[in-house]
């Protein structure tokens, strides 16, 4: 009779969860802006009104960022910073970060948070005063 074995099974790996969910959001991503890019929200009856602005008829800071949306998947850089210049700046802050975060992620360095904490309370300081500002006569120009 032979003794049993002590040695560990293998570990498995877990980079297959994060490339899953990457593949997922990336197919989501893709066919949202699909439905953007072909489906002029201005003329389309189908997409979800703002309940704020609705109710309120204020602008809300995500009030004209879909049409912000058709505007730069359709070539419009300026028609997207009049529907909504904040959605615009995000989105490219969110790309810059993500570049960042892939590119430390390749070279070994530690990424840390996605976006950290104190990114997220200063957008969200951000999005408060945007919110106002938009709504005030003097900066009419913000609002879509």
């Amino acid at each position: 009779m032979t003794p049993a074995s002590t040695s560990a099974p293998p570990k498995i790996r877990n980079g297959g969860l994060g490339m899953f969910v990457a593949l997922i959001a990336g197919m989501a991503i893709t066919g949202g802006a699909a439905v953007i890019f072909f489906f002029n929200p201005g003329t389309s009856g189908f997409y979800p009104v703002c309940l704020f602005h609705q109710l309120t008829g204020l602008n809300c800071p995500g009030c004209g960022a879909t049409r912000a949306s058709y505007a730069l998947l359709h070539g419009h850089f300026r028609a997207a910073l009049q529907d909504n210049a904040l959605f615009v700046f995000g989105l490219a802050g969110l790309a810059v970060r993500g570049a960042w975060f892939v590119a430390a992620k390749r070279a070994g360095r530690p990424a840390g948070a996605f976006v950290p904490a104190t990114i997220l309370w200063g957008f969200l300081v951000v999005g408060i005063v945007f919110s106002i500002l938009r709504n005030l006569p003097a900066f009419s120009f913000l609002s879509p």
